[in-house]
């Protein structure tokens, strides 16, 4: 699929016509020059076109959203008009958060419906018209048959993490609310990767979109040092976690596995080791997982172990070094797991734990993204 020809680049967000409070939002958050996918989609999204925009994590796509969808708001009427749906309510929250930072000088009304809040105080906070609805398929849908949230005056929608969303996991959620909706009402996709059927099932409910998109060989992230570890098999595994992190000083890293039950064995075995390490996975209830990403993001913890549950979406800023204890099964989930490192250009390492079972995932990997992994020579090289 080609990038729409034509798109107009805007190298400063001044250049995009954006509102002065709007402007010191972005200037506040810390943004000072847009990104490239900023570049390309917040004014298409402001002349109200349909988009479909592709960029990897830790590109603002977000940010752009946010900002496209903050100054097409009419604040003069407390009316629902924007829906923004992820795929987890720790993405949603995370989209919560920077929108209302973002938004920090306008009088924005924003409503978060997700499992993990109470039906009640969803209800309560919706019955004020939120401008803006943030949430996941279920929740929203049940919100919608309730007739809490008004779909009438809805004039966008924006899915982020599209690819997750357009799944079979959640596709008739999605196609259900779709039935809801006003027939044109302006759809924003936002995805670090999309395939073939991702498009043509974009097909059914948008109009002419633009096309904003990076080739799969530049997904990589630039800045993210790439290593693999060959280990044979998967009972050497630890022994080289625990060298690693006894040997180099690392700021912070997230450790992926494929199973709960992985992360809990290595979480228990890590802190029997004098290890200050915390988990997070889909078994843990809203309130717990919230906690424990807070307590990552303040310091309290250096080490996360995690399922793909925290791949996508959650920007902890200070993160160093990705290691995947467990390849990734799915050869898109790769990008998103090391995206958490090196955040907006800065340095980060990715290390891939390789037994002899992986070596073809290995290979796969390298050759969808086109791109070399090399032996991690010594662990020197980790210093970052």
């Amino acid at each position: 699929m080609e990038e729409t020809e034509g798109i107009e680049v805007y190298d400063s967000f001044e250049d995009m016509g954006l509102t002065d409070k709007v402007l010191r939002g972005i200037y506040a958050y810390g943004f000072e020059k847009p990104s490239e996918i900023q570049k390309r989609g917040i004014v298409q999204m402001m002349e109200g076109k349909d988009i479909i925009a592709q960029a990897q994590s830790g590109t603002g796509k977000t940010a752009t959203f946010t900002i496209g969808m903050l100054e097409s708001l009419d604040l003069s009427s407390n009316t629902n008009q924007v829906l923004i749906m992820s795929h987890t309510r720790e993405l949603s929250q995370q989209i919560y958060n920077v929108i209302t930072q973002i938004s920090k000088y306008l009088k924005v009304n924003i409503n978060l419906s997700v499992g993990g809040i109470s039906v009640s105080d969803n209800i309560s906070s919706l019955r004020r018209n939120p401008h803006i609805i943030i949430g996941t398929p279920g929740r929203v849908l049940d919100m919608i048959h309730k007739k809490f949230i008004k779909v009438n005056t809805l004039k966008m929608l924006i899915l982020d993490e599209a690819d997750e969303m357009l799944s079979h996991i959640f596709i008739n959620q999605i196609y259900d609310i779709f039935q809801n909706l006003p027939p044109k009402i302006q759809v924003c996709l936002f995805s670090a990767t999309m395939n073939q059927n991702f498009f043509s099932i974009t097909q059914k409910f948008m109009r002419d979109p633009v096309k904003i998109l990076v080739k799969t060989e530049e997904l990589t992230l630039e800045g993210i040092k790439q290593f693999y570890i060959d280990l044979e098999k998967n009972e050497f595994k630890y022994d080289t976690l625990c060298d690693i992190y006894s040997n180099i000083s690392i700021s912070q890293s997230i450790i992926y596995c494929n199973s709960i039950k992985i992360v809990d064995i290595i979480s228990n075995k890590l802190n029997n080791d004098n290890f200050t390490v915390a988990c997070i996975h889909g078994n843990m209830n809203q309130q717990e997982r919230n906690s424990v990403i807070k307590d990552f993001r303040d310091g309290k913890s250096r080490v996360l172990i995690s399922t793909d549950l925290l791949s996508r979406g959650i920007d902890i800023q200070q993160i160093s070094i990705v290691i995947n204890y467990d390849i990734p099964k799915n050869v898109d989930s790769y990008i998103h797991r090391i995206g958490r490192s090196g955040r907006y250009g800065r340095k980060g390492v990715a290390i891939n734990f390789v037994t002899n079972n992986d070596r073809e995932q290995l290979s796969s990997i390298e050759k969808y993204y086109n791109t070399d992994i090399p032996e991690l020579p010594n662990l020197e090289v980790l210093n970052i």
